[in-house]
């Protein structure tokens, strides 16, 4: 008789752990809700991270251009400068040194010079 009181309560026992655990368990309309928040919550901390990428990306492509503008000012006087000193180095009779060999890179953006 013992034993039949051991297995009832064993039964019992594995009936209340389905049980709650059944209670304990989540709907699947409640997990996929969860599931969709943390998504939802995952993009967007991604999309955060995007738009404060690009607008670093951007302010410094802004200051990317002001600073080959002020290259691209700064070479125009250089070029002016030159241009002004030969040829007042021919007008008093004084022949400019030869220059120098230009690299390809160079070349590129000043091939145009006659100097």
């Amino acid at each position: 008789m013992d034993t039949w009181i051991q297995a009832g309560m064993a039964i019992v026992a594995t009936a209340g752990g389905v049980v709650s655990a059944r209670a304990a368990r989540r709907t699947k309309r409640q997990e996929k809700r969860d599931d969709f928040l943390a998504v939802t919550t995952q993009q967007g901390k991604a999309i955060e991270r995007l738009e404060a990428r690009v607008q670093r990306q951007e302010t410094e492509a802004e200051k990317q251009r002001e600073r080959i503008s002020d290259q691209d000012e700064a070479i125009g006087w250089l070029l002016h400068r030159v241009r002004t000193l030969v040829a007042h180095m021919k007008k008093t009779g004084v022949e400019p040194p030869p220059a120098e060999p230009m690299s390809e890179r160079a070349r590129l953006y000043i091939h145009h010079i006659d100097v």
